[in-house]
């Protein structure tokens, strides 16, 4: 059987199996807005719809669940879930991950402080002594997520870091661009946050799934399927409505926004 068939067969055998078994591919995701989140018991998001128009045109039926970031990465370690929405790439990953050749969105991780206690920044160093907030299970360039010049605070959710933002609690935010706008907005405090133009980090997210048999060919089809749709003008349709860049590559630093590199960075944030 010539190997092209072979591989064809298989796919359509995992997917088969799927349904014969009366089961769903399980994929857990943190919510992540404007990426994925759900509004009303309705899950939404560009990458979320992304991801979802690409499985049905495979013929993959999928269950899905919102969960905090470290529990998703921990369902995942335990074989409890079969991929993650919206995981970035890490080497440490590739033993337990399959990942498309195609990401799904493309997130520059920016810092956001309080109007009445400003802390604008060029570099880590202009960061000295200051409390900074983050999010639990994920994890940004290695430079910043292992500087001791600041204080990395967690908070349990993107929301309880601006509230605490906006308290005097913590000197500045990291998170998202498009995560923080958003939030802004949905929290009525466009008025009391600004955004500081330094980026610390560009990282391409992904929808992965647990190396197991078939799930290689899975991932191939994904992604080619996935390549095909951005190409549509249905794609770009959906990147308008999110307000997202359509483009699959990450913008570079402008003038008016500087990226803070190191050699280390190209391998080092992950969510």
């Amino acid at each position: 059987m010539p190997l092209i068939a072979q591989l064809l067969t298989l796919f359509l055998f995992t997917c088969l199996s799927f349904a014969a078994w009366g089961e769903k591919l399980r994929i857990v995701t943190e919510p992540w807005a404007p990426y994925v989140y759900e509004e009303n018991g309705k899950p939404l998001g560009l990458d979320y719809e992304t991801t979802a128009i690409v499985f049905k045109r495979l013929g993959i039926e999928v269950e899905w669940q919102f969960l905090p970031w470290k529990r998703c990465l921990s369902m995942l370690e335990q074989g409890q879930a079969d991929g993650a929405l919206d995981i970035f790439h890490t080497d440490e990953r590739d033993a337990t991950l399959l990942y498309p050749i195609e990401p799904l969105s493309e997130v520059e991780f920016v810092m956001f402080y309080a109007n009445e206690r400003p802390h604008p920044f060029r570099t880590l160093d202009d960061l000295r002594g200051l409390t900074i907030g983050t999010s639990p299970g994920y994890q940004y360039s290695k430079d910043f997520s292992e500087s001791k010049l600041f204080t990395h605070e967690p908070a349990p959710t993107h929301e309880a870091n601006f509230g605490k933002l906006v308290r005097g609690r913590i000197d500045l935010l990291i998170t998202d661009r498009r995560v923080g706008q958003h939030l802004l907005d949905e929290l009525n405090i466009r008025d009391k946050i600004t955004e500081n133009p330094t980026v610390i980090s560009h990282q391409s997210q992904y929808l992965a799934v647990r190396r197991n048999a078939g799930m290689d060919l899975l991932v191939q089809r994904f992604g080619a399927e996935l390549k095909r749709f951005k190409r549509e003008p249905a794609y770009a349709e959906l990147s308008a409505r999110y307000g997202a860049d359509p483009a699959s590559q990450p913008k570079s630093a402008t003038a008016s926004s500087t990226t803070i590199k190191t050699v280390e960075q190209q391998e080092s944030s992950a969510q």
